[in-house]
């Protein structure tokens, strides 16, 4: 059994800290485990004894009877460590830790966490927290929180690693209608992360939609892998914090966490099949789709309303979403003219104006329903003192029950549709009270369609790396963190990846000579290790076309160099080829704290800073992601072929992407590397870079 099990149907929960004082939490907690319906024992604890809302209290965890497989802590953060080895002597199987003063303080409080992470596996023991609000399980009935109140019993698993916001969607979606299973607060994540929590949901028949709040991922890889397999059986939407660098500040300070980069969670989410939402709202407007309907089998929508203004509201939002609203054939709008208004427009979008009753919506619907060029209907009201929304709210239901279209229903308003909302949710019809709110769930709901429908490609072994040549350099290099040009290219030449041809000069005379070896015109740069970037100091010159120009070029770029930095080291010039003129692209590589290597391409020279068309993968990467990738970006679609333009030769990008990619997991000291640019030439025709950097990680 995994031992997660036991944080939500213990035989036996014992409180330890348990108050009969009701201004105190614990007092809440308590009184919450025996309100839902837990069938277990429950087990308060307190040094005073006596009786808890009933309850006979004990001194210590030692006293308690049996069963019990579950702590709930809140004490004192520096009396826990001690505790948790009573616990474990005691032969619990898990313990939630409400009480705070751990990292998020300090230093002195990540010590206590080492220390009871040491007990826990010392006995074999799990936690979640501490500095959180517990758990929930709305089938079992345990609720360990101190949280007033609990929504309805659903398929939405969700998880937080904040408990303000844990508390907060409590409130948010209580009386909706909105069905949850479980409602896990994580808190620092000492032990049980929100991967195991993942895991776990993933494995309860009662979940259908795994939703979260998040601020950081302790292990990316695992993560990935994990949410890949999961995402596979259920849907996993989420809400990251942190996505801003003031957010991610506020994150690290909040939750005593490392935040990696917003781009490394959005890469991450888009590999493993993870729903992103934007905001708390939009995440269980999602998972409440997720979680009832079906996915749309093609983009062809249908609205079936009674007001102008939010169907225009409507039509826009699924219309950025990548939506249409395709005519009715003539023999359904026919259909429709005999029973409704005559003045009601039974084209697409469906008006019945105003007075529209339940009857009509009922038949507009079913004409979706019936019509073969619609795959999503979308019923939007507006209440109006002739129809009580109850009665539209069941009259929707009826109507598409048992339909396999995907329907995603908008009542607007608030206080007068409440029930009505209720109603249609828990009849499994999404409900939102704003058009808006329409298109960014299909989006999402296309999004993870796509991904399910992407076939799983395995990585193939690349051919013609020099691992025995690379290791040997890179053993010699090392002692330097930032690497120039000329330092990166022999690790780069020993993974295939095509360079153009260049030679080393320590002195004019030499470099004069290399140039006439090599044959004009050639290009000079400085070889420095203080200059990483070279055009920024002056030190490239170009179209060089003689053996006096390159003379005058090393003294020029020596001279530029120093300008720019008085107390450079220069080791010479790099003379190189002038190589056809072709797309310039950047590929490159940074090592995310998360999540490892991070893979980037995009638009090169000049213009990488300046227009931004960058996409990611995180390794490993296969050859269909990293041609995705090139073709998500206006860089591949000049690649492609635009306009006319002979298209470019992909397949040698790709093969180079893979290549980095490797040279970046087998060397994780590298934490960046830059080719930029790569120049791209015709189909067949391979590419070259023209000028790569790297920068290591202290040894």
């Amino acid at each position: 059994m995994n031992p997660i099990h036991y944080f939500f149907r213990p035989r036996g929960v014992a409180l330890i800290g348990a108050s009969s004082n009701p201004e105190k939490l614990s007092y809440g907690v308590l009184e919450n485990m025996s309100r839902y319906g837990y069938e277990g024992k429950i087990y308060p604890v307190n040094p005073k004894g006596g009786e808890i809302l009933g309850f006979q209290s004990y001194p210590d965890i030692s006293a308690t009877p049996d069963p019990v497989d579950l702590a709930v802590i809140m004490i004192p953060a520096p009396h826990v460590p001690a505790t948790l080895e009573a616990c474990g002597k005691r032969g619990l199987k898990a313990a939630t830790i409400i009480s705070g003063g751990f990292k998020e303080v300090g230093p002195e409080g990540a010590e206590l966490e080492r220390q009871c992470l040491e007990i826990a596996h010392r006995y074999n023991m799990r936690l979640i927290g501490p500095n959180c609000v517990g758990t929930v399980d709305l089938y079992s009935g345990l609720n360990t929180t101190f949280i007033r109140g609990l929504p309805d019993k659903g398929s939405i698993g969700f998880i937080s690693q904040s408990g303000a916001v844990c508390g907060a969607v409590i409130d948010l979606v209580k009386g909706t209608g909105i069905g949850f299973s479980h409602f896990v607060s994580m808190g620092n994540e000492m032990d049980v992360d929100e991967t195991d929590m993942i895991d776990f949901l993933s494995e309860d028949p009662q979940v259908k939609v795994i939703a979260a709040y998040i601020e950081a991922i302790r292990n990316g890889e695992r993560f990935i892998e994990v949410a890949k397999r999961v995402g596979r059986q259920k849907p996993i939407v989420m809400l990251k914090a942190g996505r801003s660098e003031a957010g991610t500040k506020a994150v690290s300070s909040h939750t005593g966490s490392l935040a990696g980069t917003y781009t490394a969670y959005q890469t991450a989410f888009k590999q493993a099949g993870v729903i992103e939402a934007r905001s708390a709202q939009e995440l269980f407007d999602i998972a409440n789709a997720l979680a009832n309907q079906p996915l749309p089998t093609g983009k062809r929508a249908l609205i079936v309303t009674n007001a102008g203004g939010p169907t225009a509201l409507a039509s826009d939002s699924i219309a950025e979403s990548g939506y249409r609203l395709p005519n009715l054939s003539e023999e359904t709008k026919q259909g429709l003219r005999k029973h409704l208004n005559p003045a009601a427009q039974v084209s697409n979008p469906i008006d019945m104006l105003g007075s529209a009753t339940p009857q009509e919506y009922a038949m507009g619907i079913e004409a979706g329903i019936n019509d073969d060029q619609i795959d999503v209907i979308l019923p939007v009201n507006v209440p109006t003192s002739l129809v009580n929304p109850e009665d539209m709210a069941n009259s929707i239901a009826d109507s598409v029950a048992g339909t396999k279209k995907t329907v995603l229903a908008c009542l607007m308003g608030s206080a007068s549709i409440q029930e009505a909302r209720r109603i249609l949710n828990q009849r499994h019809v999404p409900i939102y009270t704003s058009p808006e709110q329409l298109g960014p769930v299909l989006a999402a709901m296309d999004r993870y369609k796509a991904w399910l429908e992407q076939p799983e490609e395995k990585q193939v072994a690349l051919s013609g790396i020099n691992t025995g040549s690379a290791k040997q350099y890179f053993e010699a290099a090392s002692r330097e963190r930032f690497w120039g040009e000329s330092t990166v290219r022999p690790m780069l030449e020993s993974y295939g990846i095509p360079l153009v041809p260049a030679a080393a000069a320590a002195t004019a005379d030499a470099a004069a000579a290399e140039a006439e070896k090599m044959g004009y015109p050639v290009v000079m740069k400085v070889i420095s290790p203080d200059i990483l970037h070279k055009s920024d100091a002056g030190a490239i010159r170009l179209n060089i076309s003689s053996a006096t120009e390159a003379r005058a070029a090393f003294a020029s770029i020596v001279e530029s160099s120093l300008k720019y930095k008085k107390d450079a080291r220069i080791e010479g010039v790099l003379v190189e080829k002038m190589a056809p003129k072709g797309p310039e692209i950047i590929v490159g590589m940074r090592r995310d704290p998360q999540f490892g290597p991070l893979i980037m391409f995009g638009l090169g020279g000049i213009y990488v800073e300046l227009f931004t068309d960058i996409a990611f993968r995180i390794t490993p990467l296969n050859r269909s992601a990293a041609k995705q990738m090139i073709m998500e970006t206006r860089a591949g679609a000049l690649l492609a072929g635009l306009r006319g333009q002979k298209p470019a030769d992909v397949d040698s990008v790709v093969d180079i992407l893979l290549r980095l990619a490797q040279l970046s997991v087998d060397y994780p000291r590298i934490s960046e590397i830059e080719i930029n640019p790569l120049l791209v030439y015709e189909q067949g025709k391979g590419a070259l870079a023209l000028d790569a950097r790297a920068i290591l990680k202290e040894a």
